[in-house]
């Protein structure tokens, strides 16, 4: 195997790391979410963090690291359209995720301490998961779009 192919091979499954676990965690915790569980909530609330920590992550820095990698093995240039976008998509993602870090930090504390006394989720949790649904999406469609241009590398016509 080449450099070459085992850098991109690291890229790839990175990026299948990154996208089905964000994508994985935000479905089941979405769906607890609406099954009034508090429970259930604390529970998925609490390994969404795990996962994060463990998958998540360390992905979203071998990501740009082996992406950077290849760029430089492969001699494309910066200035290159379709790479210039996927950066700024992956950017847009990454700014998205960190507040959705810290609101997953909070949700699971909020949960865990409703499960623990027998009581309801306060309104405050409620106000977190609306905000970390809503940067959960425009975050997972500018993933698409990093998927898109990477295995496409579309010639983008850009002015």
């Amino acid at each position: 195997m080449t450099l070459y192919a085992f850098i991109k091979t690291l890229h790839i499954l990175s990026s299948v790391l990154l996208v089905g676990t964000g994508f994985g965690t935000a479905f089941y915790l979405f769906f607890a979410n609406r099954s009034g569980s508090v429970a259930a909530i604390a529970t998925v609330s609490r390994l969404v963090v795990r996962a994060d920590w463990w998958f998540t992550t360390p992905a979203v820095f071998i990501q740009p690291l082996t992406g950077l990698w290849l760029v430089h093995i492969a001699g494309w240039p910066w200035s290159t359209p379709w790479l210039m976008a996927s950066v700024a998509l992956y950017l847009l993602a990454g700014a998205c995720w960190l507040p959705v870090v810290w609101l997953q930090l909070h949700l699971a504390d909020m949960a865990k301490k409703a499960a623990a006394a027998g009581t309801a989720l306060p309104p405050l949790y409620w106000r977190y998961a609306r905000y970390w649904e809503w940067l959960g999406y425009p975050a997972f469609v500018a993933m698409v779009g990093v998927y898109f241009l990477m295995a496409g590398k579309p010639a983008l016509l850009l002015p």
